[in-house]
């Protein structure tokens, strides 16, 4: 199963046709594998590498200093996960797993004094916009020029998307507008005093990604892999100074499964060789606002076509999704009720 290689800087910078071809290259991906790799972006490359360094920095500390960082409510998606304490395959329902071998950051959304006060944010705020927990000033002032770049980039790949799913570039805009979405930064680490994997244990279990696109950020080192529709597993790395991108659950819905939303993991170094085989990786997990309802697009359904999918709100999809692998318990978004056919 192939990555497509996409160049975004003709959608930014040309013609009208250089905008149709690389819409028209983003939908054969969500056709065939869900996933491309991003260049022409646009951000700063010491953006990007600074945003890994700043990240493995803090994963480097030790980890009574990290467990300050811990957020016990588990909703508020926010602070430090120690490894070993997920289970990503619960997500789709699954039961007794062993837990995954990672550990991770979360961060979302730095509310302004105005959106604080919003009825829209203020109403959720529990939900969906907790105050973040910052270890230290670099890490925060870092992780908050990034999220104003990737947030950037992924409303340029949604107006692509829009565009090749026959819809108005702008489209999707009033949907990711006051977005809940997340930065989580994954450490994978084997470390000298670490046992081996369990059979069957991952880095991060088998799963899709809950909303509308995920734009990761990751160092060269193998351990992704995206299932096919035979179940064959390939690697998947990320692009020289790019992105891997996805499409999630919900973009999949919208479109009536014409786009995937396909199943990945992160496997475990091989047994048989030393060393600590790290793999940082940040993920942003553009998620449509909570209230948005999302149902199938017009351009994507006919009479041979109908809806698949009962129409359902952003926020109680991520919620049930969400929740499983942290409480290690099948989610109850798994599977997606689909809509009975006549």
């Amino acid at each position: 199963m192939d990555v497509a290689p996409i160049d975004l800087q003709p959608f930014r910078e040309g013609s009208e046709r250089d905008r149709a071809e690389v819409a028209e290259a983003l939908d054969a991906a969500g056709r065939t594998s869900g996933f491309f790799a991003v260049t022409g972006h646009g951000i700063d490359q010491s953006l990007l590498e600074r945003m890994l360094d700043v990240t493995g920095a803090f994963f480097d500390l030790p980890i009574e200093e990290k467990m300050r960082y811990v957020v016990e409510d588990r909703v508020a998606n926010r602070g430090y996960a120690p490894e070993g304490t997920e289970a990503l395959a619960y997500s789709l329902g699954e039961t007794d797993l062993p837990l995954d071998l990672f550990e991770a950051f979360n961060a979302g959304l730095e509310l302004t004094e105005e959106q604080f006060t919003d009825p829209y944010f203020a109403s959720a705020r529990d939900r969906f916009f907790a105050a973040n927990v910052w270890p230290s000033d670099e890490m925060s002032a870092t992780w908050i020029q990034y999220w104003a770049a990737v947030d950037r980039l992924a409303m340029e790949i949604m107006s692509a998307a829009a565009m090749a799913l026959g819809m108005p570039a702008d489209y999707f805009a009033g949907f990711v507008d006051r977005s809940p979405s997340v930065i989580r930064a994954n450490n994978y680490q084997r470390r000298s005093d670490a046992s081996l994997a369990a059979p069957g244990q991952m880095r991060m279990g088998a799963h899709t990604d809950y909303g509308s696109i995920t734009v990761l950020l990751a160092d060269s080192v193998p351990g992704l892999q995206i299932r096919d529709d035979c179940g064959e597993w390939h690697d998947a790395l990320p692009p020289n100074g790019g992105f891997l991108v996805n499409l999630g659950d919900l973009l999949a819905e919208w479109t009536n499964d014409r786009w995937r939303s396909t199943l990945h993991r992160v496997v475990p170094p091989p047994a048989d060789q030393g060393g600590s085989f790290r793999r940082r990786s940040v993920a942003f997990f553009q998620q449509p606002n909570w209230d948005a309802v999302i149902k199938c697009l017009s351009t994507c359904t006919d009479a041979d076509h109908p809806p698949r999918y009962a129409p359902v709100t952003s926020g109680e999809h991520l919620l049930a999704k969400l929740m499983g692998p942290r409480l290690l318990q099948p989610s109850e978004a798994s599977p997606r009720r689909a809509v009975p056919a006549d």
